[in-house]
């Protein structure tokens, strides 16, 4: 008689079914790392405000406060990213029975996660009140051109030039000339473009006509005004650049720190934290 036998795949009874994320510590971590640079952004805009001064040899310089802001910008993140990551580690359920290098590997992802969830939640909730503060900042000459901007449609342009006339008349509404000047210097400056030849031609006309300047002067007029909007333009896009470059050495140095920070909650929480068994290939008992 031969007997035959059937050997069944054994299974991996040591590996718990549960999920290796814990949602709840996770949550907690991104949400006080959202508190915390919301308070610090308050105390920090407070702080800029008080030492930038509008007369001139006042308060710091423009470069100094740029290199300020991003500073601080990098120094709030590493503080609520870390303290985030580290509420993270340290509040997730211990896991049993699995790997050492695994679970240093799931508190880094914690940490990680936990600064994704509140750059995240961060950006939509900063969004309205930035946008009500600027609002508001603008005041009612704000309010008011946005209402004309609002009337004004994307052919207005071409209808000026239509009616344009040959020798503008001094008697013309303010109004009218100054909405025809904004759309003219908007539709030509918007792309970064260069005002056109007919229509620098036409803009130092209507100056000489609003102004009594003679066509030289008023010529001149218009150049110092067109090169001063290059420079602003310029000098805005500059801004905007190392405030991007500012805003994505913060995020990164922010997800490091979270991510250094959980393994150290989770190491706590354990009580592995600057012992050698992180590094041994055992198993958690």
């Amino acid at each position: 008689m031969i007997d035959t036998v059937v050997v069944q795949p054994a299974s991996d009874a040591g590996e718990p079914s549960v999920s290796g994320v814990s949602w709840g510590a996770v949550t907690a971590g991104a949400v006080v790392s959202c508190a915390l640079t919301l308070v610090l952004l308050a105390f920090g805009v407070g702080f800029g405000l008080s030492v930038v001064s509008p007369w001139t040899g006042a308060g710091v310089s423009t470069t100094t406060f740029k290199i300020g802001t991003g500073l601080y910008l990098i120094v709030i993140a590493m503080l609520t990213s870390s303290i985030g990551g580290y509420i993270a580690g340290r509040l997730r359920s211990r896991w049993i029975g699995i790997h050492t290098d695994e679970v240093y590997f799931r508190d880094t992802a914690h940490g990680f996660i936990a600064w994704a969830l509140a750059s995240v939640v961060g950006v939509i909730l900063l969004a309205t009140p930035a946008t009500s503060l600027i609002g508001g900042g603008l005041g009612t000459a704000g309010q008011g051109a946005a209402s004309f901007a609002n009337r004004s449609g994307p052919m207005d342009g071409y209808v000026d030039t239509l009616l344009r006339p040959n020798t503008p008349s001094a008697q013309a509404t303010a109004n009218d000339s100054r909405g025809e000047m904004l759309r003219l210097f908007t539709s030509s400056f918007q792309a970064g473009g260069e005002m056109k030849p007919t229509d620098r031609e036409y803009v130092s006309k209507v100056v000489a006509a609003r102004t009594g300047l003679d066509q030289a002067a008023a010529d001149k007029r218009v150049n110092d005004v067109v090169t001063q909007i290059k420079a602003d333009t310029d000098a805005a896009r500059k801004a905007t650049a190392q405030l991007a470059f500012w805003l994505t050495a913060s995020l990164l140095l922010g997800a490091f720190c979270a991510s250094l920070a959980a393994t150290e909650g989770g190491g706590l929480r354990d009580g592995t934290w600057g012992s050698h068994s992180r590094l041994k290939p055992a198993m958690r008992t």
